[in-house]
């Protein structure tokens, strides 16, 4: 089993960056896949950017694809979101997950993370 916990949210403005961290305890981190998604007042939770056990696959979801880069660093068992020139509707908490399976190849669906940190709000105001 890994715990996950997010730090590094807040209240920014528009086109500024923020950069999220999740720091992960427990089962060696390099055995998950793991993403980040987002939940919005009144809306599903959605994928964000998800990352191989090894670090050398990534994938985004199309609005936030060349603004977000997702990354880990294993032998600290952290994971980042570096978020640049956010947006209003980038307004949500961020979740970090990590999946407990193959850890070869990314992830997008919710339902295939198996444990989630607290969240951390981002708010961007215009």
């Amino acid at each position: 089993q890994v715990y996950l916990a997010e730090s590094g949210g807040g209240l920014v403005q528009a086109g500024v960056s923020l950069r999220l961290s999740c720091a992960a305890s427990g089962r060696t981190f390099s055995t998950y896949a793991a993403g980040w998604f987002r939940q919005a007042p009144g809306k599903e939770r959605e994928f964000v950017a998800a990352i191989s056990g090894s670090g050398a696959n990534t994938y985004y979801a199309d609005s936030v694809k060349g603004r977000f880069t997702i990354s880990r660093d294993n032998a600290k068992n952290t994971m980042t979101l570096q978020m640049n020139t956010l947006k209003p509707e980038d307004t949500a908490v961020y979740y970090c997950a990590a999946a407990s399976r193959y850890s070869g190849t990314i992830y997008t669906p919710v339902k295939l993370y198996d444990y989630w940190g607290q969240g951390t709000q981002v708010t961007v105001s215009s």
